[in-house]
């Protein structure tokens, strides 16, 4: 088996994009549920949300508010799982709530490497 990090953007920024406090409910039952469906497989290693607040650093140290510098959609949080190919760790994160949104995506990488404390 080998990791995978499914990433999980969508627009932070906009008032409008904001779910109601009843959407939201719903979708973190939907969200509960489908890492609750890889869980019960024994695939999912751990996973976090992201605050909207942050920095973003670039080279000549240029130091900015972020994470969502140019763009609305933002980085709003992953988890990792494990899967025998990049093939099943897409099918599993075809399943992830979040693309129900508009403009939302969800990005699939295999983890290549660990750096060791």
């Amino acid at each position: 088996m080998e990791e995978y990090l499914i990433l999980m953007r969508l627009d932070l920024l906009t008032k409008e994009a904001q779910p109601s406090p009843e959407q939201l409910q719903e979708f973190m039952k939907m969200y509960n549920d489908w890492v609750g469906g890889i869980a019960a497989q024994d695939k999912f290693i751990g996973g976090k949300g992201l605050s909207t607040e942050g920095k973003v650093l670039k080279s000549g140290g240029i130091e900015t508010d972020g994470p969502f510098v140019e763009i609305k959609e933002s980085l709003a949080g992953f988890i990792m799982v494990k899967a025998e190919s990049l093939e099943e760790a897409t099918k599993m994160a075809a399943a992830c709530p979040i693309l129900f949104g508009e403009g939302n995506s969800v990005e699939v990488r295999k983890i290549t490497s660990v750096h060791e404390k």
